[in-house]
């Protein structure tokens, strides 16, 4: 997994708990902590990270993952402000596999990003099937929701299939509300 991931994560946990919330999270992880945005590191170094953050971001892996989404969303915004600007959720969604993650794979030599395939069910209601061998739908969840409020949008997510349930792919059935 790329650095930039583990940056997004190391900002996310700074602004909510300070510096020494990061280190306590490396700390409980038992990770080194130094991460470079083009460098290369074990997806279970993140899983390790995901595990020792703080109580108050999630009983669960699950919602430990949706936390750091979400607050990994103020990260990206600031670091690629050109993928945010004059867009709506519903232009920035399919966008991603289009516009967004080849760009990704331009700037980070070696990424593989998830692969998403968006779909309308109705007005209010989007589809998105994402496959990746990480299965890390729950991030996902947790970027399309800081995603979302950062556009000035609320949203509900469900996954009526999931990877975690042995089921192929997962689907998140994205809500949109307001």
């Amino acid at each position: 997994m790329k650095g930039v991931i583990f940056n997004a994560v190391e900002d996310a946990v700074e602004r909510a708990f300070g510096a020494d919330g990061w280190d306590d999270t490396l700390g409980r992880a038992e990770v080194g902590g130094s991460y470079t945005s083009l460098g290369n590191y074990d997806d279970e170094e993140l899983a390790a990270i995901v595990g020792g953050l703080p109580d108050e971001t999630g009983g669960t892996i699950p919602e430990r993952l949706r936390w750091v989404g979400i607050n990994c969303v103020p990260f990206l915004v600031e670091a690629f402000p050109h993928f945010f600007d004059e867009i709506t959720l519903e232009d920035f969604l399919p966008a991603l596999n289009h516009m967004i993650h080849p760009e990704v794979r331009k700037l980070y030599p070696g990424a593989t990003p998830p692969d998403f395939d968006i779909s309308s069910i109705d007005e209010q209601t989007i589809s998105m099937r994402y496959v990746s061998d990480r299965k890390l739908c729950f991030l996902a969840e947790g970027l399309t929701i800081g995603v979302a409020s950062h556009l000035g949008r609320t949203l509900h997510i469900d996954q009526p299939s999931c990877t975690h349930d042995g089921d192929p792919h997962c689907e998140l059935r994205i809500h949109l509300t307001a």
